[in-house]
């Protein structure tokens, strides 16, 4: 709790440096808040609190959530200068990150559904001013209005359901309606069913899953790089924690009713987020593309309801988030906020130029290609086999198909890095995107010769 008054503080404090004449102290602040926030929130461990009547709860869970997405967001601020370049717009910018954060810290760790729904909003509200931050960009402009307009439309559904839920319980508190639906197993009224579909749907457009998925190639391709790189990460992570959270307190015992949906929707979001990056000639668009596959993959680590899927989750998000951090490093290192830059073959003759940050940014596309023995392949090892406990072999079948097809598209990155460049085309990473390689690439190789660093956590 601690962790959370003080990640809101430091969202003050950045918004009020604009007043008091500290935006060229702010990023070291922000830093060396976020260092403070991750120190406070370890120092939790193992003692889990109850706050606000029973609203938010700190366990071992919201913790580990919180110290991850924190971490990753120390990452991204090493790439992160150049966006907060614009003196006119440093603070806000920055207030937005850390109020992003924050919703993305409650919903890790909430206990009841008005609470839920507060840090949604909190996160939501600060992604549709980011998403359209460059505001003579057109795309930016174009992403940011077609994120609000649907990310209020599945507001709308998860409203509904919550509301049909507290209809059928009497209660928003997730203990309380779990108890509920345990004690009541066979006369459950219709409504409360329906309630936990509208939230499944409105979860679902949140992490971006087939059929739900449409807004989320323009959005990521027409926010800014290093906005996209924050939404496809920390952004991601919270929503799936949030969504777990949900589901394995409130409605396990609901889950061969809707376990098979999901198998079904996780299935049909990862052949296409796979089958559709194949044929993307933009990087940035390929990226989006996975990232909606790798929502499939996750989907089934919640599918599957079993002990190890927490860890699972948590495992999955890690692995997923460093190599994505990398790859969009890379993306806007190329990029130069040019449309023509971001395509795939701007990567051409990168392995010439800069062979070591190629070496280490292939390992990042290795690990989110899922090949052994960085982190993503142990991450998938332990989605598929949970979903093999739950006898859930089609699905993992499936998973199995889609993740040979994500090799080819990830491969072809590789490829491309060792062709030689056209004409006057030079690429050159930045030491600080450099630097994020290169730990992103080593953060991968350890978690993947050591996995139980992560998955001994939950």
């Amino acid at each position: 709790m601690k962790a959370l008054i003080v990640l809101a503080g430091l969202g003050v404090l950045a918004m009020m440096s604009e007043v008091f004449r500290f935006k060229k102290f702010l990023l070291p602040i922000v830093a060396l808040g976020l260092i403070a926030v991750l120190g406070l929130n370890i120092s939790d461990w193992n003692n889990p609190t109850r706050y606000f009547h029973d609203m938010a709860y700190f366990d071992n869970y919201a913790i580990a959530f919180i110290s991850l997405i924190t971490v990753l967001t120390l990452l991204w601020l090493l790439i992160s200068k150049e966006y907060f370049a614009s003196e006119s717009s440093k603070a806000e910018h920055a207030t937005l990150i850390l109020f992003c954060l924050t919703g993305a810290a409650v919903m890790v760790s909430y206990a009841d559904l008005s609470m839920f729904f507060i840090g949604l909003e909190i996160l939501s509200i600060s992604l549709y001013v980011l998403a359209s931050s460059h505001k003579l960009d057109l795309r930016s402009n174009e992403a940011g209005l077609k994120y609000l307009l649907m990310g209020a439309f599945a507001t709308g559904f998860l409203l509904f359901g919550m509301a049909l839920i507290y209809g059928a319980t009497a209660t928003f508190n997730l203990v309380k309606i779990a108890a509920f639906v345990n004690e009541n197993q066979h006369q459950l009224p219709a409504y409360l069913y329906a309630g936990v579909v509208l939230m499944m749907v409105g979860l679902l457009f949140k992490v971006s899953a087939a059929p739900f998925h449409f807004w989320a190639p323009d959005v990521y391709e027409g926010a800014p790089t290093l906005v996209t790189a924050y939404m496809a990460t920390i952004v991601k992570t919270a929503a799936f924690a949030a969504f777990y959270r949900l589901f394995s307190t409130c409605f396990a015992d609901m889950s061969l009713w809707w376990g098979p949906a999901l198998a079904v929707i996780a299935a049909i979001t990862m052949l296409l987020g796979n089958i559709t990056a194949v044929y993307q000639v933009s990087f940035k668009r390929m990226l989006a593309f996975s990232s909606i596959a790798h929502a499939g993959y996750l989907l089934m680590a919640i599918v599957a309801m079993n002990s190890i899927s927490s860890g699972a989750i948590l495992m999955y998000a890690t692995a997923y988030s460093v190599a994505s951090l990398g790859a969009f490093a890379c993306l806007d290192a190329i990029s130069n906020n040019g449309e023509d830059n971001e395509k795939i073959t701007a990567l051409r003759g990168l392995a010439s130029r800069q062979p070591v940050l190629a070496f280490f940014f292939s390992i990042l596309v290795l690990s989110l290609a899922g090949i052994p023995p960085v982190a993503g392949f142990f991450a998938k090892y332990y989605i598929f086999y949970g979903a093999m406990q739950s006898n859930y072999i089609w699905l993992l079948v499936i998973a199995v198909i889609s993740s040979l097809i994500g090799v080819y598209y990830y491969f072809r990155l590789i490829f491309t890095m060792f062709q030689p460049s056209e004409g006057e085309q030079h690429t050159i990473i930045s030491s600080s995107h450099g630097a994020l390689l290169i730990l992103a690439a080593l953060i991968s190789l350890c978690i993947g010769i050591y996995p139980n660093l992560i998955l001994g956590l939950l």
